[in-house]
């Protein structure tokens, strides 16, 4: 009798009962493969009933819950960006593109967790040699840090058993395979079951465990969306690896915020914190130059100052070119057609171009009318004042509204030098006290911000 089979999707994992030349859920061409189907119990195909001791629901106030176990990693960003520090018994996925500095982050970190736990790191993609001369460079080399080259899990759960680590390093999932799968490192299937190993491995021993993954060329983790759930943390590496710094920012954490960022810098003894981002982001700032305004935005917790520059120049086609970088497009429109239509500016006709200085990406509305101010700057060639921030979100009738933690921007704006804040003349039900030298001038819509500064 021959052998039931199925055919699956190896971008997306949709199953179909037979091939096709393309995946009908995904639309990626070539991507079905055959593998054997599972075998049905005598229950039907439907799964096992547990043979256990039978567990039943508890109410809410008879459950004892232990507060949760916290440590430092020894790089104040990264516990940050965690909520506090590692969490015992979690499993954290940590994305980013290739020679971000993935590996180098997690080996970094193993120079503060060995000296109070046993750190086992597992490489898929590196020999032992190279990741002893790469710990040697980043000055690891302490006892408690065990090197293993090996990309079966059958062996790193083995190895696991031996030296029984309180935390686990994968790298990366995408090269971990286990026997019971046929398929190929990479696939469906072998990264959603080694994911679930170690998840188990996480959750029954109390391992806290870091799993690198790979991203795809659109910037997302490669494999299935199920990953993401699986797991406790989602980190992603971001920055341009031509370079020097890096963000690491959170997209999804059990344990804390999901908005705060880490940054870093990379250098030749591995990576850097920057506990002063803003004054980071300001370096090289040309002040009497039109085009370009700051903002503060919040990251999480943490008031970030950013630049946000703009181009104008006369469009040499019928449809004029629009080009953003580090800002939403279609906010970035929405702004020049209210720069258009409620600030008497003609900037359709117009080639357009919006950037963000130090690879941050602006997503709050907060960041609103820095960017009209930089647009109206560049079409009218004046540059706004040296010593002027410009915090407010812009409607579409041209009015200004208020944004959440006004009072912790306006520190963070004071104590990098500047003296006046352009923000909205309403605060909503916020109680507003200027730090000591920050002037505040409160403007009621994009045209009287215009009147102020040009």
């Amino acid at each position: 009798m021959k052998a039931k089979t199925i055919f699956y999707c190896t971008q997306c994992g949709n199953e179909t009962p037979k091939w096709q030349g393309q995946c009908s859920a995904c639309g990626a061409w070539n991507t079905i493969v055959e593998q054997p189907a599972p075998a049905k119990g005598k229950s039907g195909g439907k799964p096992a009933l547990s043979t256990g001791p039978i567990r039943k629901p508890k109410r809410v106030s008879e459950m004892v819950i232990d507060q949760e176990i916290r440590f430092p990693t020894g790089l104040a960003e990264l516990d940050r960006v965690l909520g506090g520090g590692a969490v015992q018994g979690s499993l954290v996925l940590i994305g980013g593109a290739p020679g971000i500095g993935k590996s180098t982050l997690m080996l970094q970190i193993c120079h503060q967790l060995c000296q109070f736990a046993k750190v086992l790191y597992v490489s898929g993609e590196e020999s032992e040699r190279q990741l002893k001369l790469r710990a040697e460079r980043l000055g690891v080399g302490e006892m408690g840090l065990y090197l293993f080259a090996e990309n079966d899990l059958e062996q790193v759960s083995a190895a696991v058993e031996e030296t029984a680590p309180d935390i686990l390093i994968v790298d990366s999932i995408q090269t971990m395979y286990t026997g019971d799968q046929s398929t190929s490192p990479g696939s469906i299937s072998q990264v959603k079951e080694c994911t679930m190993a170690l998840m188990q491995l996480a959750k029954g021993r109390g391992i806290t465990v870091f799993v690198i993954g790979h991203v795809n060329k659109e910037g997302n983790l490669a494999g299935p969306k199920v990953l993401e759930h699986m797991v406790d943390c989602v980190l992603y590496f971001e920055g341009d690896r031509h370079m020097s710094y890096r963000i690491l920012r959170a997209a999804k954490n059990r344990y804390g915020a999901t908005n705060e960022i880490g940054v870093f810098e990379m250098d030749d003894t591995g990576l850097r914190e920057v506990p002063n981002p803003s004054q980071m982001l300001l370096e090289g700032r040309l002040t009497e130059e039109p085009g370009t305004c700051v903002t503060c935005v919040m990251e999480g917790a943490r008031p970030v100052l950013a630049e946000v520059q703009a181009l104008l120049t006369p469009t040499s086609f019928g449809t004029p070119r629009r080009s953003t970088n580090g800002f939403d497009y279609n906010r970035a429109m929405l702004l020049m057609a209210v720069l258009e239509k409620r600030g008497g500016l003609g900037v359709n006709t117009c080639d357009a171009y919006l950037n963000v200085i130090g690879g941050l990406y602006l997503d709050e509305p907060g960041a609103d009318l820095a960017a009209v101010l930089a647009l109206a700057s560049s079409f009218r060639d004046k540059p706004v004042p040296p010593d002027l921030v410009a915090v407010g979100e812009v409607g579409l009738t041209g009015e200004l509204r208020s944004v959440s933690a006004l009072s912790q921007r306006l520190s963070e704006v004071r104590r990098l030098g500047f003296t006046k804040c352009l923000v909205p003349q309403r605060h909503g039900r916020q109680t507003i006290v200027p730090p000591t030298g920050l002037q505040l001038i409160p403007v009621k819509n994009i045209r009287e911000a215009l009147a102020v500064l040009l």
